[in-house]
């Protein structure tokens, strides 16, 4: 028998007290068919949060709101839920700058609004609203009822302003627990406005007005119970719908220069039109992590543990995969990647892929790398794999290469011309008599000086330079398109 799969969500509280609970109560009331563990697990967190005399006020700040329920929102997140459940009107006249930065799904309360009004009054066209002056001026009921053909309309401004308001927020009103009498009084003024204004259907735009419900329906007003919508919908929700925004995350540090020119890469490979068409990094610099080759050639210290704590603090900060912009660090990636929870994007993989769709199959490829990269065999191996013939600098130039990178005028200390140039142009002269007609800038530091450019002339021949940082970038910006695509 096929376990069941139970459900957990996060309720966020303290955003009207009354609403949030007569939520809760209607979230348990509309899942009375399941028993025992099929039931949906809620969580019901509420800090102090000083919501202010009039928070749906036309100009009132909800610096302090969007703030506290993001804050409840990693707090749900950390705990593994499904979903999160967030009971109030002006919070989702907000809700897609939180979607943006967080994987948890949150339920849409205007979905629920929309799905209802859609399944059980499809024939209503226009659509009266009691809300706040703050999320009537931001046109959340427009945003999600307008698309559909319905038309949204309110009470007159009259009305709105001496009876929607007062009605929740006053000394008397619902926010302070007054359920009859003049709040309900004067909701009945502002529905009787909306009938006389063509409206076919009342729809709350704040939580507390569900609470009295009944006294308005008794009187004849064709409105609906939008916390009972919610909780309706969010029971059948299966947790699986999220809006977060892709993230890369890069191990930066290795080296520092390496880091920001594939920072640079990623940003020009990136089809946008503007500022927000770009995606999301999240760079985690750490130059204390172990030099690699020194560990692979000699007794350096390791550097697993310092990749992994540094790929842990990225994962920690959402990001979808992970970038290492070092080639020798891959020689370490099978160690940590079983232990981690979301892709190191393979730097060398995407190389080797790269050379068998773009360059003849008989090409010989020359490899300009660390000793550590070299010894380690990684480029090797999936090479071979692949079915490429690999050639790597003799003992004498390979030094030079070395000497390139890690010597007083090399790269490392933050030359990019003279003698680090020198010796590169020397090894890339070498592989080239030897044959090779691509090569292999397997050192991040490299294209610093050489450039990413496909030509190069070397040893009276053209040689192909492949630049891996920059097919790096151009592989995680594929895996961002795909994953916007996928989001529709």
């Amino acid at each position: 028998m096929e376990e069941h799969r139970r459900l957990r969500y996060g309720i966020v509280g303290g955003l009207g007290a009354l609403g949030a609970a007569d939520i809760f109560f209607k979230l348990v009331k509309s899942a009375p068919s399941r028993f025992g563990a099929e039931q949906p697990e809620y969580i019901f967190e509420q800090q102090p949060f000083p919501e202010g005399d009039a928070p749906g006020a036309l100009h009132a700040s909800q610096n302090a709101r969007k703030l506290y329920v993001f804050d409840m929102l990693r707090r749900f997140e950390a705990r593994g839920l499904n979903g999160v459940i967030i009971p109030c009107f002006i919070s989702h006249a907000f809700i897609d700058e939180l979607r943006a930065e967080v994987k948890l799904p949150i339920i849409n309360m205007m979905d629920a609004l929309r799905d209802v009004i859609s399944l059980r009054y499809p024939d209503v066209k226009r659509i009266g609203v009691l809300t706040s002056d703050y999320v009537k001026s931001k046109r959340l009921f427009e945003r999600h009822f307008s698309s559909s053909g319905g038309e949204v309309i309110y009470p007159s401004d009259d009305i709105q302003r001496d009876c929607v308001m007062p009605a929740i927020y006053s000394a008397e009103g619902l926010k302070m627990g007054a359920l009859k009498g003049t709040s309900v009084d004067k909701l009945a003024l502002a529905c009787e406005d909306l009938l006389a204004r063509g409206a076919d259907l009342i729809v709350p735009g704040f939580t507390e007005i569900s609470i009295a419900i009944d006294a308005l329906s008794e009187k004849g007003f064709p409105i609906i119970d939008a916390n009972l919508a919610y909780a309706s919908y969010a029971v059948s929700h299966d947790g699986t719908t999220s809006q977060k925004q892709f993230k890369i995350g890069i191990v930066g540090g290795v080296g520092p220069a390496a880091t920001v020119d594939f920072m640079n890469k990623i940003v020009r490979n990136t089809p946008a039109d503007c500022d927000q068409d770009h995606i999301k990094v999240v760079v985690e610099q750490n130059p204390q992590i172990p030099d690699r080759t020194a560990n692979l050639i000699g007794d350096g210290a390791d550097p697993t543990v310092s990749l992994y704590s540094t790929c842990k603090r990225l994962e920690a900060a959402d990001a979808d995969i992970i970038a290492i912009p070092c080639n020798t660090a891959h020689a370490f990636v099978e160690r940590i990647q079983p232990y981690l929870s979301i892709p190191v994007v393979n730097m060398l993989t995407a190389t080797v892929e790269h050379i068998q769709k773009h360059l003849p199959k008989d090409v010989v490829v020359g490899l300009l790398a660390t000793s550590g990269t070299v010894s380690s065999g990684i480029y090797a191996e999936a090479a071979v794999n692949a079915g490429i013939d690999m050639l790597v600098p003799d003992e004498a130039y390979q030094a030079k290469v070395m000497e390139a990178i890690y010597g007083e005028s090399g790269i490392k200390a933050g030359f990019v011309e003279g003698e680090c140039r020198t010796y590169l142009l020397d090894a890339l002269e070498h592989l080239a008599s030897r044959g090779a007609r691509a090569v292999v800038l397997g050192c991040t530091e490299l294209p610093l000086v050489l450039g990413s450019r496909g030509q190069f002339p070397a040893g009276g021949a053209t040689v192909e330079i492949l630049d891996p940082t920059e097919i790096l970038a151009k592989k995680c910006v594929v895996f961002a398109t795909d994953y916007r695509k996928q989001k529709g």
